[in-house]
């Protein structure tokens, strides 16, 4: 992998995967049934599913251009593909474990500041091969997984949810998508991507 394709940029289409529990960060236009109402986030076993797809995106007050490498401490939105909604968190309580919920929220990328999600990894930029942890701004929850699994109508999808301590059930790893190069010269080659999955 060359240089400038080790890092997880601004304008990225990514699918995130828990490292302990071996599933993608994943949505669906599937509401709780309980806490907020929200539409659901869960992890899935499934490389191939379209709904394991996250831009990464800047927040309402800080811009994230087009191919610019993300760095370590930046806080950033993620929003899900297939239904524009944002990554978000709030104090309602998680279905099974009774965690802090999180969902998807918003409309067409545009939602509040319980979307905004701070990266935490251990140099200066993210690089896709690191494991990373997200922290919620609002609520210093970390994006978690725990093993808790759904039954009806999402049979064997795994709970997401925030967590305050960090432990190994926080870490996510960049895996399959569409990575947007960093551009050599300002303003030109800044559309060019390398798309790592078939």
């Amino acid at each position: 992998m060359g240089t400038e394709l080790r890092f997880v940029t601004c304008g990225s289409i990514v699918k995130l995967l828990n490292v302990k529990h071996n599933v993608r960060l994943h949505s669906h236009d599937v509401r709780y049934g309980s806490g907020s109402g929200q539409q659901s986030v869960t992890g899935v076993t499934a490389v191939e599913d379209s709904n394991s797809y996250w831009s990464v995106r800047g927040t309402g007050s800080a811009a994230c251009q087009r191919g610019t490498p993300v760095r370590c401490g930046q806080t950033i939105r993620l929003t899900h593909v297939n239904t524009g909604r944002n990554l978000h968190s709030h104090h309602f309580s998680s279905p099974l474990s009774a965690n802090q919920e999180v969902s998807a929220f918003g409309e067409d990328g545009e939602g509040d500041t319980l979307d905004e999600w701070t990266v935490l990894c251990g140099g200066e930029l993210w690089e896709r091969e690191e494991p990373v942890r997200l922290r919620h701004v609002a609520t210093e929850g970390l994006l978690s997984v725990t093993g808790e699994q759904y039954g009806r109508p999402i049979h064997g999808q795994r709970e997401v949810h925030a967590m305050r301590h960090a432990s190994q059930h926080n870490y996510w790893r960049a895996m399959e998508g569409v990575f947007v190069k960093p551009s050599e010269v300002p303003g030109r080659d800044a559309r060019r991507t390398l798309h790592t999955e078939f």
